[in-house]
């Protein structure tokens, strides 16, 4: 059994999709990121980055005591390695699928973050004119991208479905808030539809973690708390000896 310490964020769906694809039995705990559980000493222990999402295997295939991982791109490299789906081991296609995963990891999710973060700025923060254009146009060019790539393939890393889809679906999903044009890129957009159209994706970017809270029911105290916890943040200082 899986333990996903979750909050329903594509860097989370991302792995509810391969889980439902994979139809393994897998048990979600709420991480509530806005409220700040992801700075809990407890989530500390199995997601030292202070960022959901983590996972915990009670049945490693080693035999072992439970087993930890964070990073959303290395839990699905574990999941599909562990299950045998999804992740070829051939080395060629091995890697084919790695390094668009990598590629996830490293581009789409860090720019397409960075730029719906800047187009949140409240103008009493000063002119954010040139980080929202420079984030606008990263996330243009992934689109062309991942439009290049498919125009000769149906799936990312190539004839077959893999991971490489799964991590990078969720970012997607927003197409329309992040100024997309879908049928500027038209290879994207069949595979986005296709994608889109597959049950256990479905399935996954439906996964919630418990009632969505109502902002109204917040005090000013605790709006200001989740202020300091969550923006401007600065190293931990390390455990005492």
């Amino acid at each position: 059994m899986y333990d996903l310490h979750y909050w329903p964020t594509p860097n989370g769906k991302k792995v509810t999709i391969l889980l439902e694809e994979l139809g393994v039995p897998y048990n979600v705990v709420p991480v509530n990121i806005g409220r700040g559980d992801q700075f809990t000493d407890g989530f500390l222990k199995i997601g030292p980055n202070n960022r959901m999402p983590a996972l915990v295997d009670h049945a490693p295939a080693d035999g072992g005591e439970p087993l930890a991982v964070f990073e959303s791109g290395a839990i699905m490299l574990y999941i599909a390695e562990k299950e045998g789906r999804f992740w070829p081991q051939e080395i060629r296609a091995k890697y084919e699928v790695l390094q668009w995963v990598i590629w996830q990891m490293a581009n789409q999710g860090p720019k397409t973050g960075e730029r719906g973060h800047f187009s949140r700025v409240p103008e009493s923060a000063g002119d954010q004119s040139y980080a929202q254009r420079r984030f606008n146009d990263e996330v243009h060019r992934l689109y062309g991208v991942l439009n290049n790539r498919l125009y000769d393939r149906p799936w990312i890393a190539g004839d077959e479905y893999s991971i490489a889809d799964m991590i990078s679906y969720p970012w997607t999903a927003g197409w329309k808030l992040q100024g997309i044009d879908l049928d500027e890129f038209k290879y994207f957009k069949r595979w986005f539809e296709a994608m889109s159209a597959r049950p256990g994706v479905e399935r996954g970017m439906a996964v919630t973690a418990g009632p969505a809270e109502d902002p109204s029911t917040l005090t000013p105290e605790e709006m200001e708390r989740r202020r300091k916890l969550l923006y401007n943040q600065r190293a931990r200082p390390a455990p005492a000896s």
